[in-house]
C-alpha cells in the first residue's frame, strides 16, 4: 500500500490514491443511490394519496382547463406513460416560456457534457493514462500523470476544439432565445395581454403624473395611467382587517364545533332529537360563545364573536375613508406611473425611447409588467435613495461572498482532510478509522454539508435585491441571479478546488517549498475528486428528493390537519400551488456546466459524472414543470440569456487553467496555442454580444407591428407580403448535404450551424401553436378590471366573507344572519361540519368554494 512517506510523485494520502478516488465515490455512491430509492419508492406509493402535492396541475381549477396536464387515470403506473410522450414543448405551450427554457438549459448542459465525453474520452483518457507518471487509479487518467512534452499538444487541440463547439453552442442558443421570444410576443394570448402595452415609469415629474399631460410626456399612443401612490398606511390597515376576520371565522367555528358536541351528547342522552331541528339554537349559541379578557389577560370576560362584530364594521369603514383620502395622490418630489398605450408595438417603441432631458426622470423604466410582480414599497423611492441603496447591495453581495469564504473553505479541506494528518498531529486520529468512515468522511460529508450551507444564500440575495429598491421581483430575481452566480463560482468552485488542492499539497510544501510548481501541477486536478461525488449527491440524491418534495408534504400535512382549522386555512393549505425560483436553479446549474468545462480537459471524467448528475436533474424538473409547478415570475427569457452568458465564464477559466498548466509543464506551444485561443474566444464574446444584446434587451417595433393575419399571402406585386420560405429551402447546409449526409444528422447540423434561419421568430412560431386548439384566442377585460388593474391592492382589495361550514343544526345559518345584520357579508356554502367536528369541502371543485376567484390574466 502506497503511503505519502513514499514520497512519490503519485501519492495522494496516507493511504493508497484509491482511497481518494474508488473508495469515496463508492462511500458517497452507496448511500446516496440506497436514499434516491428510498425517495423514489416513497413517491410512487404517496403520489396518487395526495395529488395536491405531486399532481395538482392535472386538475386545480387555479389552471385553466387547457392547460393542465393529461392524467390517463390516478393510479401509480399510467401517469408514466403520459410523462414520457408528452414534449417539452407541452411545457412551452402551456405553462410558460422561462419554465420551457430552463429545461432547455438542462439539456444544453447535458448536451455539452457529452460531447465533451466524445472529444476527451478516446483521445485524453489513453494519452493520460500513458503520460509517464505514476499516478494510480482515478489519478491515472487525468492531466497530473502526463509529464510534459509533445503530448500536450492533443490536450491543446481538443480544448481549442471542444470549446469552439461550446462557443458556437451559446451563440446558436442566444440566437434561438431571440427569436423565440418576439415569437412568443405575438401569440395572441400573450399580444392581447394588458401588460403586454403597459410601461412602468420610475421617478416621474409631478407634471407627468397628470392624467392631462399623458400624451406630452408618454406620446400620442399614451391611452392611460395609474399613478402610484405611497399607501403603507392604508396597507396596514387592510392586512390589520383580514387579521380580524380571520380571527372571527376562528371564533365562529370553535362555537360551531362546541354547539355540535352539546347536540351529540344530547342525541346520546334522550330520544326527542326529531324536535332539535326545529328549536332555536339561540340558547346553546349563547352558552358556548367563545370569551376573552377585556384586556390580555385581565379584566372580565366578554363574547369574542361579538367585540369582533362591533371593531370590524369601524375598521371597514376607515379603510374606505383612506381609499377616498388617498387614492392617486403621490407623495414626495417625484412618483412612479404605469402607462398603457394603444398597442404592444407603441409600448415597446415607447420604452425604447427617451422621454425626458433629465438623466434621473422617467429612469429607469420596464415594459411587460405584471400587476403580481409589483413591489409596491419600493416604486416611490427618490432617485439618490434608489442608486445609494443599489451599491449598498452591491457592497453586501460582495462582503458576503468573501465571508463565506471561511467555512466553505473548511468544507473543502474536509474533502481531502487525510493529506494533513500526517502534517498536524492532532488529526492523526483519522488513520485509525475504518475505511468506510474514512470514505463518508472525506466523500459524502463534504458535498452534503456545502449543499446545505449554499441553499440559504440566493433568498438572502434576493431580500437584499428587495431592500436595495428593485420595483418588481423580476427585477429582484435577476439581481439575485447574477449575483448567486458569482457567489457559485467563487465559493462553490474556486474556493472549494483550491481548498481542496491546497490542502492535499500541505505536507509537500511544508517540505520543499521548492517543488510548489511541479506540485500543483501534479496534484491540482485531484480537487476533481472532490466533484465527482459532488455530481453523485447533487444528481441522484437532490434530484431525487425534488421529487419526493417531502419537505413540501410534511408541511401539507402539519398545517392541514393540526394548525388550519377554518374552511379558508384549509383551502389555501390544500391549493398552494408549488413555485419555482429561477434565481436559485439557474446559477446552481450553470456553476455546475462552468465546474465540468473547467475540468474537461484536466479530469476528463468528470464530465461523464456531470452528465448523468444533470440528466437526473433534468427528469426531476421535467416531472415537476408538467405536474407540481406553477410558474410565478416570469422574465420572458431574460434569465434564460442571463444563464447563456454567465456559461462563458467556464470557457475562460478553463482555457485559463490549461495556460498556467502548459506553463509549469513548460510546454510552450501549446500554451500559445491555448493563448490565441482565449484571444479569438474574447473577440468573438464581445462582438456577439455588441449585436444581440440590443435584441435581447428590447423588442424589434417592426415584428411587433406586423399583423399577419390581416395581410394575405399575396404577391408582392399585388400589395401583400411575399410567402414565407422554407428555411429547408433557403439552407446552404441542406443544399451541400443533401443525399452525401444521412437526415437524422442533416437536421441538427443545419440547425445548429443556421440559427438565422432554423431560429428566426418565423421558423418558430409553430412551436407555440397548441396542435389540438381549433383556434388562438386572446384576453379581453372588463372596464373594472383595467380600471383596477395596475393599483396598489390595498386600494381595490374586497372585505373578506366570512366562511363558516354548515352544520346539522342550523347554528351557522344562525351566525351567518347576525354577522350581516353587523355589515359582514358572510356564507356557510361550501364547507361542511361533520358530527365528528371535522370540517369537509369538495378538494375536486374549486368552483363550489366560496372564497375561489380565477386569477385575471393580466
Amino acid at each position: 500500500m502506497e503511503t505519502i512517506n513514499d514520497k512519490t510523485p503519485g501519492a495522494g494520502g496516507h493511504r493508497s490514491s484509491g482511497s481518494t478516488s474508488f473508495e469515496a465515490i463508492a462511500a458517497a455512491l452507496i448511500p446516496t443511490l440506497i436514499t434516491a430509492c428510498a425517495f423514489l419508492l416513497a413517491f410512487l406509493a404517496l403520489r396518487s394519496r395526495y395529488r395536491n402535492i405531486y399532481a395538482p396541475r392535472t386538475y386545480f381549477c387555479t389552471i385553466p382547463h387547457k392547460d393542465r396536464t393529461p392524467s390517463s387515470s390516478h393510479d401509480s403506473v399510467s401517469w408514466y406513460h403520459d410523462y414520457r410522450v408528452l414534449d417539452d414543448k407541452f411545457i412551452l405551450r402551456h405553462s410558460s416560456l422561462e419554465a420551457y427554457l430552463f429545461l432547455r438549459h438542462l439539456r444544453m448542459i447535458i448536451l455539452i457534457c457529452g460531447v465533451g465525453c466524445c472529444l476527451t474520452w478516446p483521445i485524453l483518457l489513453p494519452i493520460n493514462a500513458t503520460g509517464g507518471g505514476n499516478s494510480s487509479q482515478l489519478d491515472k487518467i487525468s492531466f497530473s500523470n502526463v509529464l510534459g512534452g509533445k503530448r500536450l499538444y492533443a490536450h491543446a487541440v481538443v480544448a481549442c476544439v471542444f470549446f469552439g463547439f461550446i462557443i458556437l453552442l451559446i451563440t446558436r442558443e442566444r440566437l434561438f432565445v431571440v427569436g423565440l421570444r418576439q415569437a412568443y410576443q405575438k401569440v395572441p394570448l400573450n399580444a392581447t395581454r394588458l401588460s403586454s402595452r403597459v410601461v412602468l415609469y420610475l421617478s416621474a415629474p409631478p407634471e407627468a403624473l397628470r392624467e392631462q399631460n399623458i400624451q406630452r410626456y408618454f406620446g400620442r399612443d399614451a391611452v392611460r395611467s395609474w399613478v402610484v401612490s405611497d399607501l403603507s398606511h392604508l396597507e396596514k390597515a387592510v392586512s390589520k382587517r383580514d387579521k380580524k376576520i380571520d380571527s372571527l371565522e376562528g371564533f365562529e367555528l370553535q362555537l360551531l364545533k362546541q354547539a355540535n358536541n352539546r347536540n351529540g351528547n344530547a342525541q346520546n342522552g334522550r330520544d326527542t332529537v326529531g324536535d332539535n331541528s326545529h328549536e332555536s339554537p339561540q340558547p346553546d349559541i349563547d352558552r358556548h360563545k367563545p370569551k376573552s379578557k377585556s384586556k390580555y389577560i385581565f379584566g372580565e370576560e366578554i363574547d369574542s364573536i361579538a367585540k369582533l362584530r362591533e371593531e370590524l364594521p369601524a375598521l371597514i369603514s376607515d379603510v374606505d375613508q383612506v381609499r377616498q383620502a388617498d387614492s392617486g395622490k403621490p407623495r414626495g418630489r417625484t412618483g412612479a406611473i404605469f402607462v398603457e398605450f394603444k398597442d404592444q408595438a407603441s409600448a415597446h417603441q415607447a420604452f425604447q425611447q427617451v422621454q425626458h432631458s433629465s438623466p434621473l426622470s422617467l429612469q429607469p423604466k420596464y415594459v411587460g409588467v405584471l400587476p403580481k410582480e409589483v413591489l409596491w414599497q419600493n416604486l416611490n423611492l427618490e432617485p439618490s435613495l434608489r442608486i445609494t441603496y443599489s451599491y449598498i447591495a452591491i457592497a453586501v453581495a460582495v462582503a458576503t461572498i468573501i465571508l463565506w469564504s471561511i467555512p466553505v473553505g473548511l468544507i473543502g479541506t474536509i474533502s481531502n482532510i487525510n493529506y494533513l494528518t500526517d502534517k498536524f498531529h492532532f488529526l492523526r486520529f483519522i488513520n485509525n478509522l475504518p475505511e468506510a468512515v474514512l470514505g463518508l468522511l472525506t466523500g459524502l460529508l463534504p458535498p452534503l454539508l456545502l449543499s446545505t450551507v449554499v441553499s440559504y444564500v440566493p433568498y438572502f440575495f434576493q431580500y437584499v435585491a428587495q431592500k436595495s429598491g428593485q420595483p418588481t421581483t423580476t427585477e429582484s430575481a435577476k439581481w439575485a441571479q447574477t449575483w448567486y452566480f458569482i457567489f457559485q463560482v467563487i465559493q462553490v468552485f474556486l474556493v472549494t478546488t483550491f481548498s481542496s488542492g491546497a490542502a492535499a499539497l500541505a505536507n509537500r510544501i511544508a517540505n520543499d517549498p521548492t517543488s510548489l510548481p511541479n506540485l500543483l501541477a501534479k496534484n491540482l486536478p485531484k480537487a476533481s475528486n472532490f466533484y465527482l461525488t459532488y455530481f453523485i449527491i447533487q444528481g441522484l440524491g437532490t434530484a431525487s428528493k425534488n421529487v419526493l418534495n417531502y419537505s413540501d408534504l410534511l408541511s401539507y400535512v402539519f398545517y392541514y390537519n393540526i394548525l388550519a382549522k377554518t374552511p379558508r386555512q384549509k383551502f389555501n393549505t390544500y391549493s398552494r400551488l408549488k413555485g419555482i425560483s429561477w434565481f436559485t436553479v439557474y446559477p446552481k446549474f450553470t456553476n455546475l456546466a462552468v465546474i465540468a468545462i473547467a475540468y474537461s480537459c484536466i479530469a476528463p471524467l468528470v464530465l461523464g459524472f456531470a452528465a448523468v448528475g444533470i440528466l437526473f436533474f433534468y427528469l426531476g424538473y421535467r416531472y415537476n414543470l408538467l405536474y407540481v409547478v406553477q410558474v410565478k415570475t416570469e422574465t420572458r427569457g431574460e434569465c434564460y440569456t442571463m444563464a447563456l452568458q454567465h456559461l462563458m465564464t467556464g470557457i475562460y477559466l478553463a482555457e485559463l487553467c490549461l495556460i498556467g498548466l502548459f506553463g509549469i509543464k513548460q510546454a510552450a506551444g501549446p500554451a500559445t496555442l491555448m493563448t490565441v485561443f482565449l484571444v479569438i474566444t474574447a473577440l468573438h464574446h464581445l462582438t456577439v454580444h455588441k449585436y444581440l444584446a440590443p435584441l435581447e434587451q428590447y423588442m424589434p417595433v417592426d415584428v411587433l407591428s406586423e399583423d399577419d393575419e390581416e395581410q394575405p399571402l399575396l404577391s408582392e406585386g399585388e400589395g401583400g407580403r411575399e410567402p414565407r420560405a422554407n428555411p429547408t429551402e433557403q439552407s446552404r447546409v441542406y443544399k451541400f448535404g443533401a443525399g452525401k449526409v444521412p437526415a437524422i444528422l442533416l437536421d441538427p447540423l443545419a440547425a445548429f450551424l443556421e440559427p438565422h434561419l432554423f431560429a428566426s421568430e418565423e421558423a418558430l412560431r409553430p412551436w407555440l401553436q397548441d396542435p389540438e386548439a381549433e383556434s388562438e384566442e386572446g384576453n379581453s377585460y372588463r372596464e373594472e378590471q383595467i380600471k383596477n388593474a395596475y393599483l396598489n391592492p390595498a386600494l381595490t382589495s374586497k372585505t373578506p366573507t366570512v366562511w363558516l361550514p354548515r352544520d346539522g343544526r342550523g347554528v351557522s345559518k344562525h351566525e351567518v344572519s347576525e354577522n350581516e345584520k353587523a355589515g359582514l357579508p358572510s356564507t356557510d356554502e361550501g364547507a361542511e361540519l361533520t358530527p365528528s367536528n371535522k370540517v369537509v369541502w369538495d378538494c375536486e371543485d374549486f368552483a363550489s368554494v366560496p372564497i375561489f376567484k380565477q386569477a385575471t390574466r393580466y
